[in-house]
């Protein structure tokens, strides 16, 4: 298993550094949206806070820590329903759009989600999930492949959304392309390159979809 932050026991500090596990997490979460997990290195946001390696030690031992705290740190924008006045379909719903919406804030997340996933703030979302898929009567395997289904599509759709970087040049060659080989491809070229649509109303009606299923096999 791929070693974790939050697998591992905090060691105590012989003396009060000059920095907080907070501050450190918000920079790099700042350096992160300016230019991307490439460009994260333990030296490089040393320097953004002013401080050496030395000191940063003291509260992350390596970079995957701070990717694993800048992941749930992410997670924390997203708001759990409270209430569940409106049922289990509008609280999956409401998180899940809330989840797609903090991933797009923070295009670089879709990329490190391999790390493992088990900060507060996504513990505490995927629990609320869980939670309302059970009570609306999935159990055992049906609901891990309901919660499963809804945190893949969610996933997927952000991935896809990042990767066409929304450049019109790159829609328009692929319009072209669907164009040339339409009898190859009758169905694209008919009703366009997912590119071409609104990526927001794709993503509801897919959702969408997915809960109609769900709803059925209750």
């Amino acid at each position: 298993m791929t070693e974790s932050v939050w697998l591992r026991e905090t060691r105590p500090r012989r003396e009060a550094p000059p920095l907080s596990r907070g501050r450190i997490v918000a920079e790099a979460v700042a350096l992160l949206d300016e230019e991307g997990a490439d460009r994260l290195t333990m030296r490089r946001l040393a320097e953004r806070l002013d401080t050496g390696s030395t000191t940063l030690y003291w509260h992350v031992k390596t970079k995957d820590d701070v990717l694993d705290l800048a992941l749930d740190t992410i997670f924390g924008e997203v708001a759990v329903p409270s209430g569940r006045t409106d049922g289990w379909r509008a609280d999956a719903a409401s998180l899940v759009h809330g989840w797609r919406a903090a991933m797009l804030r923070h295009p670089w997340s879709v990329a490190v989600l391999g790390r493992p996933l088990l900060g507060p703030n996504v513990l505490a979302r995927t629990e609320f999930l869980h939670s309302a898929l059970a009570g609306a009567g999935l159990t055992g395997p049906d609901l891990v492949a309901a919660a499963y289904g809804l945190a893949n599509f969610v996933i997927g759709s952000a991935l896809m959304q990042v990767a066409s970087g929304g450049a019109d040049e790159g829609r328009e060659a692929a319009d072209g392309l669907l164009a040339r080989e339409r009898d190859r491809y009758p169905s694209l070229a008919a009703h366009g390159h997912l590119s071409g649509h609104d990526w927001d109303d794709a993503f509801a009606r897919g959702l969408d979809y997915l809960l109609d299923g769900i709803a059925h096999r209750l």
